[in-house]
């Protein structure tokens, strides 16, 4: 089921980002690296705030988030991740199927987003292209990300 996030999805969400990153990202990331992307001290309690600002939308079974995506309303999408156990079984695409659909609804042109080298194949796949590669500085690390957009062109819409 794919939804809306609600507050109470936080700390699920901050663990589901956390144990992705130090897993799925670690095998195109050094240790040093996914731990400065994602630190010990996460806090969830940031997670409300962050979440609750954008459409926030989380693919949820039995009580489990499978993953999540921010859509903001510029059309960015910030975070995008699906659960380490739950890689490549079309939750991805659920949720970015339901953000498509949000970014119409509000007539954007286009979405946009920095993928990771390890999302940078996905977000291929459902017809984003590569407007540069970039090296981005956090918590004392370099890493290359990749600046990618998709045009949501009027001609398109009818393929969601």
């Amino acid at each position: 089921m794919i939804r809306l996030f609600r507050p109470e999805d936080a700390e699920q969400i901050a663990q589901l980002f956390h144990d992705t990153v130090r897993e799925v990202n670690l095998r195109d990331y050094s240790i040093a690296q996914v731990q400065a992307w994602s630190p010990d001290d996460l806090n969830f309690r940031d997670w409300v705030t962050v979440c609750s600002s954008r459409f926030t939308y989380v693919a949820e079974e039995a009580g489990l988030i499978l993953g999540f995506g921010e859509l903001e309303v510029n059309g960015h999408i910030d975070c995008f991740y699906c659960h380490k156990n739950y890689q490549r079984r079309g939750i991805g695409r659920a949720i970015y199927q339901a953000i498509e659909a949000k970014a119409r609804e509000l007539d954007l042109d286009r979405l946009f987003t920095e993928a990771s080298i390890t999302a940078k194949p996905f977000f291929q796949s459902v017809g984003f292209t590569v407007i540069a590669e970039q090296q981005v500085f956090r918590r004392g690390e370099t890493f290359t990300n990749y600046r990618m957009e998709k045009n949501l062109q009027v001609s398109d819409r009818s393929k969601l």
